[in-house]
């Protein structure tokens, strides 16, 4: 594990092998953890970094007064501290906005996007009535008593949650904290970064579960229409977490598209 200090925050990573770089942000409800198969697999020929976003595994609280842009700012550190030049950054559903967020602010530290499974924000994805509709459900499960407090977001997976990785999903939602996943289903659900995606002058992976229900295959589309020669993988048989449930595939592409712009 390091660490990198921004305005006051302790933002802690895990870093694995030698290479060109490439960063991880994970989604809503996840820590740095749901990335272990990639870098199991991709430490042989990247530096790979997957990271706690604050509020999340080991790095400080989030302040409830945190935007996208903060979260963009803790990025530019953690790149910034590989001491590697710019860097491939992959974003997994949140993390793909936050990715993307992250490039608008500090494109020179960008080399290329994977973004999987992802949203231009909910408000910039998803029809209105579905906003509100999760939105709603947000509302009611941070409501929950500390009991009964369930983080799981539906619909994740395409068929059950693979075996492998049951006890660390379960040690995951143990570990969230309520009031960031109040911050970051908050920032998604008012989020609308259509007017970004024609501005992405990099290379672009879309990587996407051929059965993902939170992020449809017609968000995939609309992306793959909107960023300038965006290259489009579907994973067959995956959902919403797709590195997860199909990690030989999923790592698969990263590795192949990082080789090839690297």
């Amino acid at each position: 594990m390091a660490t990198v200090q921004v305005d006051g925050l302790t933002v802690a990573y895990d870093r694995v092998g030698a290479g060109p770089p490439v960063v991880f942000l994970h989604g809503a409800a996840d820590d740095a953890r749901v990335w272990r198969p990639q870098l199991a697999a991709l430490g042989d020929a990247f530096t790979v970094a997957a990271w706690d976003e604050p509020g999340s595994g080991r790095s400080s609280d989030v302040p409830g007064s945190f935007v996208l842009a903060d979260h963009a700012r803790c990025v530019a550190a953690v790149v910034a501290s590989l001491g590697l030049g710019p860097a491939h950054i992959a974003g997994l559903s949140w993390g793909g906005t936050v990715a993307l967020e992250f490039y608008r602010h500090h494109p020179d530290l960008v080399r290329t996007l994977v973004l999987a499974d992802t949203y231009a924000g909910w408000k910039g994805s998803l029809p209105a009535a579905e906003v509100r509709a999760r939105v709603e459900g947000t509302r009611r499960m941070l409501a929950a008593p500390r009991g009964a407090f369930d983080p799981t977001l539906p619909g994740l997976f395409a068929g059950e949650p693979p075996a492998a990785y049951v006890a660390l999903l379960g040690a995951m939602a143990d570990a969230v904290r309520p009031e960031t996943l109040r911050t970051q289903l908050s920032l998604m659900a008012e989020t609308d970064q259509r007017d970004l995606l024609p501005t992405v002058s990099v290379p672009t992976l879309l990587l996407w579960g051929e059965r993902d229900v939170r992020s449809p295959l017609t968000v995939a589309r609309q992306f793959h229409a909107a960023i300038p020669d965006a290259e489009l993988v579907v994973i067959p048989g995956a959902g919403h977490v797709s590195n997860l449930e199909r990690p030989e595939e999923f790592n698969r592409a990263v590795r192949g598209f990082c080789h090839a712009h690297s």
